[in-house]
């Protein structure tokens, strides 16, 4: 690809690895592509973050394509995830440490797979308060650490399909087809609840954005290779 390529528009499939936030993965891609083409600036950004301790694809637009970013946001999303049952966390993933441990001994697998068909169709879920969204100008991530309480509303999401693909108690492999805005990890905490246990989400990768899947995205790495050749 040249200059004019990604100066005009580029949209590019990143498959984001473990403990990059996606703010990084968009610098490193920035990074390569100015120090490539000697450019002093680029405009570069992505379609929907995830967190870093999610793994899987991250769309990102350069040049005039970033005007298609809100559109891009708005596809289903599809996510496989472990949903770990038996223990609460603050953040609801293993961002934050456990809080609470619960009995586990009355779930069975029937009783997994009933419990998954309440969370099928439109639900209301609270975001969590380890999350990026901002509530009077700050991130609610920023309230949570400083130990300060905050109401979050709830919202109303869309679920299309919820997979139990595994059990191995006491982890559940999912599969999750939603809409724009749904918290997995919110998904995996009421899930415990739900089962009147507790739980949360113990891994994530999304799959698909829309048309866009993970299987045709490259590590922000190998991109730096291709373009720059070995270090």
């Amino acid at each position: 690809m040249t200059k004019e390529d990604f100066l005009e528009g580029q949209l590019l499939l990143v498959d984001k690895p473990l403990g990059w936030s996606s703010f990084q993965a968009v610098n490193k891609l920035k990074w390569v592509i100015r120090k490539k083409f000697d450019l002093k600036k680029i405009k570069i950004g992505h379609a929907g973050t995830l967190d870093p301790l999610a793994t899987g694809l991250l769309l990102i637009c350069t040049g005039k394509f970033t005007k298609t970013i809100s559109g891009l946001q708005g596809q289903i999303k599809e996510y496989t995830g472990t949903i770990t049952l038996g223990a609460t966390t603050p953040s609801y993933d293993l961002e934050t440490a456990i809080d609470q441990t619960y009995p586990t001994e009355h779930i069975t697998p029937s009783l997994i797979v009933e419990t998954a068909k309440n969370f099928l169709g439109e639900i209301t879920q609270r975001p969590p308060v380890f999350s990026a969204l901002k509530k009077d100008g700050k991130r609610l991530y920023e309230y949570a650490r400083e130990g300060k309480e905050v109401t979050i509303k709830t919202r109303v999401v869309t679920v299309s399909e919820f997979e139990i693909v595994k059990i191995e108690l006491p982890n559940v492999y999912v599969r999750i087809v939603c809409s724009k805005g749904t918290y997995i990890r919110s998904i995996a905490h009421d899930f415990g609840e739900a089962l009147n246990s507790g739980a949360h989400l113990s891994q994530l990768r999304r799959t698909k954005i829309g048309d866009y899947n993970v299987d045709n995205a490259l590590d922000p790495l190998d991109f730096e290779e291709k373009m720059l050749g070995k270090a």
